[in-house]
């Protein structure tokens, strides 16, 4: 048994299989809802049933308070249809969203490279091509561990028979700590995607500014490959944050795009290299490099943003000091599951319209 859900104000339709929620129907059917957390928290993805009836699931009574519930708001990543339902979302639609469908895959392990102390190069091979944008993301399942992951794809669409991620070790992380001390080439994994809202908007003119820190800079690294296979001809510039040079993996591919193609700068940045005599590049925060670079003054770009929230923080309060706006700077904040997967991805530095 399935039931016809009704989105308004786009008019979309989807189909909703018995026991399943909305918002999973409306991923794999490519229709787009906003969430974030996922599992009833966060309150992203609340709805209004303008008709039909629900169960409205395991939803948080923080995340959708007993007025809301009795005025019909439900959580779409909790609500499963009872009938036929006409549903009114906030929908902002993007015109440079794909909408690939999301759907499940079968993974093997093909690769495991040490990037860094802390972060592990990770690649899978698929049983089927996977359609995605640059900048997404896909949810893991890790074996005997509750749940799924989220993480950021690093490889361009251009090879969709594979994915690649880099994955940080977190102190106590079950999922991370399986992948870097566990894991091995040849063994098998279970995948979903794919996710995600962070992607360039290839219809807005500016150069690009991309700003990352730790394995934040996966998503960057998918974004910039892309665009150069495609042959745009806008200025990029990207800036890398790390610790220490341990730490600033990846460099060389950077180096080696940069010298290729006279439209991409690569600025690398240590935050701890008061003691490193070898290094000659920017020294301090990565949101500091990016001022130094261009005078403190970014008017005429797009920033998209990818890393820990503070450096997040940093990043949007130095570029909104330099002239850039909400409407220029795109982000993907790389949070744990001890972080709380339910925080909101969008800044409190943005004032809410």
């Amino acid at each position: 048994m399935s039931y016809q859900v009704t989105i308004e104000p786009t008019g979309e339709q989807i189909e909703v299989e018995e026991g399943q929620t909305i918002l999973q129907a409306a991923l794999r059917q490519g229709v787009w809802l906003p969430f974030a957390c996922g599992h009833g928290t966060c309150a992203t993805c609340k709805l209004q049933v303008l008709e039909g009836e629900v169960d409205i699931g395991a939803a948080s009574p923080f995340a959708l308070m007993d007025m809301e519930r009795d005025e019909g708001k439900v959580l779409a990543c909790c609500a499963i249809p009872q009938s036929d339902l006409v549903i009114e979302a906030d929908i902002d639609v993007d015109p440079d969203f794909a909408g690939h469908a999301v759907q499940d895959f079968q993974a093997t392990v093909v690769a495991l490279d040490d990037l860094s102390p802390t972060i592990k190069g990770l690649r899978l091979k698929l049983d089927r091509p996977m359609d995605f944008q640059a900048g997404q993301y896909i949810n893991l399942q890790i074996p005997g561990i509750e749940g799924t992951r989220a993480f950021s794809l690093a490889n361009p669409p251009s090879r969709a028979d594979e994915v690649e991620l880099h994955v940080r070790l977190v102190e106590g992380g079950q999922a991370t700590g399986f992948i870097h001390s566990e894991l091995k080439v040849g063994d098998a994994l279970e995948l979903s995607g794919p996710y995600g809202q962070f992607f360039v908007r290839g219809s807005q003119a500016g150069d690009l500014i991309f700003i990352a820190g730790g394995s934040g800079l996966s998503s960057p690294q998918s974004m910039i490959l892309d665009l150069l296979e495609q042959g745009d001809t806008r200025r990029m510039t990207l800036f890398q944050g790390a610790r220490t040079r341990a730490e600033l993996y990846n460099r060389e591919l950077f180096e080696r795009l940069a010298e290729e193609h006279e439209n991409f700068t690569y600025v690398p940045s240590l935050s701890q290299a008061a003691d490193d005599t070898e290094w000659t590049g920017f020294r301090g925060y990565v949101h500091d490099a990016a001022k130094k670079h261009f005078d403190g003054r970014f008017t005429g770009n797009k920033a998209y943003l990818c890393g820990p929230p503070p450096m997040i923080d940093a990043a949007i309060t130095a570029l909104m000091q330099g002239r850039l706006f909400e409407r220029d700077i795109f982000m993907e904040r790389f949070l744990t599951a001890a972080d709380g997967a339910g925080e909101s991805t969008r800044s409190a530095l943005f004032k809410r319209i």
